[in-house]
């Protein structure tokens, strides 16, 4: 009913920036909050950023000042503006939107694949 399609991801140098997006499209009647995650090979999964359909954000601390993330609501797509990156943030990335769907009365998160960010050193 809902899918979620990242793109942006790829291979960057240390102090060096990429864009990640995230469409989520099909039987959406609103869209509230929605986000990024990370997971590292070993590691658990771990917020990095989110936005509300109000603009409210909130980050971890090892991205602040370095991401920024955006959001059209218009398009149901989210931004993550990736800047210095270092290798510690090579991870894959992980889109999600918390949706009500049309003709639902309750919300759901979904989940996109997940583009893989590898920043070397």
């Amino acid at each position: 009913q809902v899918q979620l399609v990242e793109s942006g991801g790829g291979v960057v140098q240390a102090g060096g920036s990429l864009r990640l997006s995230c469409a989520a499209s099909g039987n959406i009647f609103f869209t509230t909050t929605m986000g990024w995650y990370r997971q590292a090979p070993g590691k658990q999964r771990e917020l990095v950023a989110s936005i509300t359909s109000g603009g409210t954000t909130n980050y971890a601390d090892f991205v602040k000042c370095r991401f920024i993330i955006s959001r059209d609501n218009a398009k149901n797509t989210v931004f993550l503006q990736m800047n210095s990156l270092k290798p510690e943030d090579t991870a894959v990335y992980y889109c999600y939107a918390n949706i009500v769907l049309k003709k639902s009365i309750g919300r759901d998160d979904y989940w996109g694949h997940g583009p893989q960010v590898t920043v070397s050193s």
